[in-house]
């Protein structure tokens, strides 16, 4: 996420823009977290926006009533339990509403430098592709890798194959005659290539 190295890894701003980008484009997302954190960037002062104001700031995000909404109330719900402060651990990070698996290992990878494996669209048809897991949800895929991908690789491993998956590993129809691995993939799964 371009977001996390213009933000200089603060936890909080980590956290609210892997809200954001969620079904969103990297870039609507960068710009739209520009705006959010130049009118609020901590959560005393998120929790205590307008609604509409943060609407605004954040449009045109997909769902970004919705997300507004959440981001308000996660700022709320980090002031009364956790004196402000994004946790660092996997297990508080999911006690946050609108807080899933995804976003709670990439807060806790990218905010704070721990072991963790985020596992997206990509990583989940990737992993299944070159036979690494055989996994049906993105949460036993995480599962998955975390027994069989050494730790030392947790942290990059999202990073590698989200970027692999955009541009290469598509998900209909990959460019398999660009890959560099090609000859060594199973390709599980795969019916139409390029």
């Amino acid at each position: 996420m371009a977001l996390i190295a213009a933000e200089q890894r603060d936890p909080f701003k980590v956290l609210i823009g892997c809200i954001l980008s969620l079904r969103t484009k990297d870039q609507t997302t960068a710009q739209a977290s520009a705006r959010l954190f130049a009118l609020a960037g901590e959560p005393a002062a998120l929790a205590a926006c307008e609604l509409g104001t943060i609407e605004r700031a954040i449009y045109p995000v997909g769902f970004y009533r919705t997300k507004a909404r959440a981001i308000r109330d996660l700022s709320a719900d980090l002031l009364a339990r956790f004196d402000g402060q994004v946790p660092d651990r996997i297990e508080l990070l999911l006690t946050l509403k609108g807080v899933g698996r995804k976003t709670a290992n990439l807060v806790v990878t990218q905010a704070f430098g721990k072991p963790g494996i985020c596992v997206d669209t990509h990583v989940h048809r990737i992993s299944n592709r070159w036979g690494l897991v055989r996994t049906k949800t993105p949460e036993q895929t995480e599962a998955a890798l975390r027994r069989t991908l050494p730790r030392r690789y947790w942290l990059e491993f999202n990073e590698l194959l989200v970027a692999f998956g955009q541009t290469i590993c598509q998900p209909v129809s990959p460019r398999c005659s660009q890959c560099p691995i090609s000859q060594d993939c199973p390709a599980l799964g795969v019916s139409r290539r390029r």
